[in-house]
């Protein structure tokens, strides 16, 4: 095998993406950093305002809310735990802990629900600046994905090696 024969040569179709996201995601972890707020992930913002409005949840009852994977958010609640925004409890089984906020938690909630929406503002008014709507594009994707897979689409492209 050479390089040239090593597909991770090519340029990566989603590497521009996931830039993209990263460094917005920093921006509005800069955004926390301004107002004082450290040890606070982009991402732990809507576990925290889905915990203040429901009060304490299992892992599994608040990635079933939030629509991720029981992986993602167990990953999440022990960030949020190491910094002190929420608690864990043991559920109603040994199996299960109940996740609830901390009194730094809740105390964020606020200003994370302001950010929330200014984010989603800031959201809307780039899709009003772009010829076409980035928010349009994902759901066209996702439109797309429901009518042949992304499995189907690898599987249709797919060539083996010879065993």
């Amino acid at each position: 095998m050479t390089i040239s024969d090593d597909p991770t040569a090519l340029p990566d179709p989603w590497q521009a993406l996931h830039e993209l996201l990263a460094a917005m995601d920093a921006e509005i972890e800069q955004v926390y950093v301004e107002r004082g707020i450290e040890g606070v992930r982009p991402r732990f913002a809507y576990p925290l305002i889905r915990l203040a409005h429901t009060g304490p949840l299992t892992i599994r009852e608040l990635a079933r809310s939030l629509n991720r994977s029981h992986s993602a958010i167990s990953q999440t609640v022990a960030a949020l735990r190491k910094e002190g925004l929420v608690t864990s409890e043991p559920g109603p089984d040994a199996r299960t802990r109940r996740i609830e906020l901390t009194e730094r938690g809740r105390s964020l909630v606020p200003f994370l629900e302001a950010e929330w929406r200014a984010t989603h503002a800031t959201v809307a008014e780039l899709d009003g600046e772009i010829p076409y709507a980035l928010t349009a594009a994902v759901e066209e994707v996702r439109r797309a994905l429901e009518q042949r897979s992304m499995r189907q689409r690898i599987l249709h492209h797919l060539v083996e090696p010879p065993r």
